[in-house]
């Protein structure tokens, strides 16, 4: 008779120890990359939010007169000139009230000299600058003519 010998298949130290390594060096790289995601989740937030602001200027601005007479307090501003170099540290809303939660943004305002469009019309330059966390700077631009 022949006698088996019997053989336990499984793995030996140097390979468990391997395997860890690889295993470790792996989920070392996957942390990193979720890092980073999770670290810059936030920046699109405040870019969008930065561009929600400048529009909310803008538009306000553009549905104003194109010319008017002149106004010291944000509340009485009733043309388009009134907003040149205004300059909010925080948002602001349409009466000049801070809004809450938006104190870390500043935003200026410039209105450029009536320039001639074509067919003669004139209208002015309107730029809306958003600073704030997260966005360097933001320029909106738009255009009110003189119908």
């Amino acid at each position: 008779m022949t006698a088996h010998r019997n053989r336990q298949g499984g793995v030996t130290l140097v390979e468990l120890i391997l395997s860890m390594v690889i295993i470790g060096i792996a989920l070392t790289g996957i942390f990193a990359v979720m890092n980073l995601t999770v670290g810059r989740s936030a920046d699109p937030l405040a870019q969008h939010q930065a561009v929600a602001i400048a529009e909310s200027y803008l538009e306000e601005i553009l549905l104003q007169n194109y010319a008017g007479a002149a106004s010291g307090n944000r509340a009485d501003f009733d043309d388009v000139d009134d907003y040149n170099n205004l300059t909010d540290n925080g948002v602001h809303d349409q009466t000049g009230t801070a809004v809450a939660g938006l104190s870390h943004y500043t935003v200026a305002v410039t209105v450029a000299a009536p320039a001639a469009l074509a067919g003669g019309v004139d209208a002015k330059q309107i730029t809306v600058n958003v600073s704030g966390p997260g966005v360097a700077s933001l320029s909106l631009v738009g255009y009110r003519a003189d119908y």
